[in-house]
């Protein structure tokens, strides 16, 4: 199993990512936050055989054209090791902090992912760019633009979902799908994956040819915190914020959680943060999250894989409020690489 953690920013991402591949990280991502999605992974793709991936760059604020130069030359620089992750975000993110359009996102999204395939198509054959849609229009690739042939090959194009038809899209069009960290076994289960085989299926597509990467939220427990609450407290946090959103109250209807949703959101709008956190029982955390020592965190982890089933699921994601202690990493790898 390939396991990959977070990359937090740009300014040590050379000796991060260097101390992730020694404690056993499989490769590192970002994601959308405080910095650049792709600053770090420039640098932590000199890092030799560590993946490298963008979990997720928000698609809607950036163009077709941009977007496939930074993955192109990122590709170039891992030496074939990178992802190109791409997501959608919510309505109001997208309209009021990026200012653009959010209407019909999944179609955005496919026609997003059909125009990056037609322009690696382009590079890579030297057929005439010729990509006509509701959303993009590409039509012109002068030699001047064309980057040197890759012998990697376009990088695979994954795409973060929850909802029911971006899931289908997702295993419509793209490569793979990343699973968002707000969700349970019994989500991935019951919801994700039902849509994931229908996706496919619809696309005449095998199951071989598509990854389905869970992501989990993990809170390992170091005995620093009086009690157990204290030492999952930023976790507690985390989920909060996530439950306050109303596009993750599906996660919470599947067990039942739903009405607390929009709580968390009414209390968010008061900035009752502080608050918010307290409503988050320990059912709640410990079956959302992988909380504990190592060996609890790698139990829940393999769970969450099991639940994907098949031929795709050889990479996880471990997501976390701040850097992961490289210790505690080493200690869930060697965890998960051996018997269950």
């Amino acid at each position: 199993m390939k396991v990959m953690t977070a990359l937090f920013g740009p300014t040590d991402a050379v000796r991060r990512a260097t101390e992730l591949a020694e404690a056993g990280a499989s490769g590192v991502f970002t994601f959308e936050g405080p910095h650049d999605v792709f600053t770090p992974l420039v640098l932590a793709s000199q890092v030799r055989g560590l993946d490298v991936m963008s979990n997720v760059a928000i698609g809607f604020p950036r163009n077709p054209i941009q977007l496939a130069h930074q993955a192109h030359d990122l590709q170039q620089l891992s030496e074939g090791r990178f992802i190109l992750g791409l997501g959608t975000q919510v309505r109001a993110q997208i309209e009021k902090r990026y200012g653009v359009g959010f209407d019909r996102p999944v179609e955005r999204m496919r026609e997003l992912v059909g125009a990056l395939r037609a322009i690696f198509s382009s590079w890579d054959t030297g057929e005439r760019l010729d990509f006509r849609g509701e959303y993009y229009r590409h039509t012109l690739m002068t030699p001047t633009f064309v980057p040197p042939p890759s012998p990697y090959g376009p990088p695979p194009i994954y795409l973060g979902a929850l909802g029911p038809r971006l899931t289908r899209a997702a295993a419509e069009v793209a490569d793979g799908l990343l699973v968002m960290p707000f969700g349970t076994t019994t989500f991935l289960r019951e919801h994700t994956m039902p849509h994931v085989r229908a996706g496919l299926e619809a696309a005449g597509r095998g199951r071989d040819a598509f990854e389905v990467v869970p992501e989990v939220i993990v809170s390992v427990a170091d005995g620093s915190g009086a009690a157990a609450g204290d030492e999952h407290a930023s976790t507690r946090r985390l989920l909060a914020f996530y439950g306050s959103t109303p596009a993750y109250r599906p996660v919470l209807d599947a067990h039942g959680w739903g009405d607390l949703q929009p709580e968390l959101n009414a209390m968010s709008k008061q900035g009752r943060w502080q608050e918010m956190a307290s409503l988050v029982t320990d059912e709640i955390l410990h079956t959302i999250a992988a909380c504990g020592t190592p060996a609890e965190i790698a139990a829940h982890v393999r769970e969450r894989v099991a639940a994907v089933g098949g031929a795709g699921a050889g990479r996880v994601c471990l997501y976390q409020t701040g850097p992961i202690a490289t210790d505690a990493l080493a200690q869930i790898v060697d965890e998960l690489a051996g018997p269950r």
